[in-house]
């Protein structure tokens, strides 16, 4: 009976492991014959597993959707990795979660065996939140609502909080894109006729009951988050700017967040940095503080505020600190 038992944890976890399996690789995998297989099968049918069959030469067996989530089986790497992903949920940018990921995570804390409850405790241990680095949360529901209609290719009605005030927008929804701070909208404006980019913190309210089908469209360009990247750190301002770093990609990378710039890689030694500002002097500040040589591309406006921004520094340098008598 233990030994039916182990086996039928182990058939389980292969079935959750991959999508499709024929009758032979779980006979293989197993150790046992195909007429063991069905009957296990069968088992775990009885006990409320929905495995779905395809018959003929090219059949097998699948875990199917059931009415019930039935109990999940990790190995240790997958472990630590859920425990860790909900833990970093339950302090994250998605309103709605916390109390949920909680919950999931002491569940799952009290089953992990010790070696690996003491990695995910050593995490926890080792990091802090940094209060006041948050962006504004985004609604759980509103997401899932909104990926579900991308997948389903449906319309959406949103009221969106735009420069100009709330205004009601009909849209075809495409992607989802998020840096680590805020969760963008791609998506077709049925009545701009255009490509939009959506910041969903403000969609107000959840969005209208899905509406229309709509046949997908080429996408403005192939990577949706390059897309994305340039309109929200270039096409809103007004100064756009055109930055060659005299470092590789590699370097200026790490000193560029999604949100602030856009970085292409023009050989393996310079680097070309596109960004938009609403003011030259902090386009000026933000740039020669990454701390590499550069060359103004683009607005030609730029140079003689980085003059003054220079001059300023350099008066400031040499009047040094100001020492009492």
């Amino acid at each position: 009976m233990l030994e039916t038992s182990a086996r039928l944890l182990r058939l389980l976890s292969l079935l959750q492991s991959r999508m499709d399996w024929t009758g032979a690789e779980l006979a293989g995998r197993l150790g046992v014959g195909l007429r063991t297989v069905r009957r296990d099968i069968e088992r775990l049918r009885e006990l409320g597993y929905p495995v779905d069959a395809t018959p003929g030469v090219a059949g097998g067996y699948r875990l199917g959707v059931g009415a019930a989530l039935p109990p999940l089986l990790l190995d240790d790497e997958e472990a630590v990795a859920v425990a860790i992903s909900l833990r970093t949920a339950a302090t994250g940018s998605v309103a709605g979660l916390e109390e949920s990921s909680l919950r999931a995570l002491t569940k799952l804390q009290q089953v992990l065996p010790s070696r690996l409850r003491h990695r995910v405790s050593a995490f926890q241990a080792a990091t802090v939140a940094l209060a006041g680095a948050s962006a504004p949360a985004v609604n759980a529901d509103l997401l899932t609502a909104i990926a579900a209609a991308c997948r389903d290719h449906r319309r959406l009605r949103l009221r969106y909080q735009g420069r100009a005030g709330v205004s009601a927008r009909e849209v075809e929804p495409h992607r989802l894109v998020h840096t680590p701070r805020r969760w963008y909208l791609l998506a077709w404006d049925v009545g701009k006729q255009d490509w939009r980019t959506f910041r969903v913190d403000r969609i107000q309210g959840p969005p209208g009951e899905p509406g229309a089908r709509f046949a997908p469209r080429p996408l403005p360009q192939q990577d949706a988050a390059a897309y994305v990247s340039r309109s929200i750190t270039t096409a809103p301002y007004r100064y756009h700017a055109r930055i060659l770093f005299h470092a590789p990609i590699e370097e200026v990378a790490p000193r560029t967040s999604p949100g602030a710039g856009r970085l292409e890689a023009v050989d393996a030694h310079t680097c070309l940095f596109l960004a938009g500002s609403g003011s030259l002097e902090e386009l000026a500040v933000h740039v020669a503080a990454k701390g590499f040589d550069f060359e103004v591309l683009e607005p030609p406006e730029l140079v003689p505020v980085l003059r003054e921004v220079s001059d300023r520094l350099r008066r400031a340098s040499d009047a040094g600190p100001h020492v009492a008598p």
